[in-house]
């Protein structure tokens, strides 16, 4: 599930920045890949936008404890609370021209500012199993940026963070399937 938000997010990215550029095949694309390899060089080819996932993080404060019980074609079913996860992501132009990467960085920003939320109902592609994406900026100081890239091993580039609230996991099989309740008895002894 977390490859098909990002996957979704890239997508729409791309989709909006070939608007903004009415440029055709071969334009600016949001890629989602590692920043840099091993060696720590940038991986994402030059005139494109790398996604990376830097962390995933659960969120604590709407975690349900219990277990949830349900009653599926007359069986009870027993399902373990949701997962629910935050991702923290960064968005990083690859461009040769600084002018260049800075434009593509304000154009990242402008679309996630007009855009702060994401529902099935209001961009189908996204997958009806996610039901609300939200996209917040992340204000990062100098120290924090120091530690992120030498986190992620590589030279500093121009780049934002953002973290994605509220993706929802819970596995396609109940954990516990039980019969029906075929029969009720009492199993009194004579006092």
């Amino acid at each position: 599930m977390v490859d098909i938000a990002l996957k979704f997010l890239a997508n729409e990215l791309t989709t909006y920045l070939l608007a903004q550029t009415d440029a055709g095949t071969g334009a600016v694309q949001v890629l989602l890949s590692r920043l840099v390899d091993d060696s720590g060089k940038f991986i994402v080819a030059p005139g494109n936008i790398c996604l990376t996932l830097l962390n995933v993080e659960e969120e604590r404060n709407t975690k349900s404890q219990l277990p949830e019980y349900t009653y599926i074609n007359g069986r009870h079913v027993v399902r373990e609370p949701d997962l629910k996860l935050n991702l923290c992501i960064l968005f990083a132009p690859n461009f040769t021209a600084y002018s260049d990467a800075l434009k593509y960085l304000s154009s990242v920003l402008l679309f996630f500012q007009s855009r702060p939320a994401f529902t099935p109902v209001e961009y189908p592609a996204l997958d009806a199993r996610i039901t609300k994406l939200v996209v917040e900026f992340q204000t990062l100081g100098f120290e924090q940026l120091s530690q992120l890239w030498t986190f992620v091993g590589g030279k500093q580039q121009l780049s934002v963070v953002y973290r994605v609230r509220l993706l929802v996991l819970q596995p396609d099989t109940p954990n516990t399937i039980q019969p029906p309740l075929a029969t009720i008895g009492t199993n009194l002894q004579n006092r």
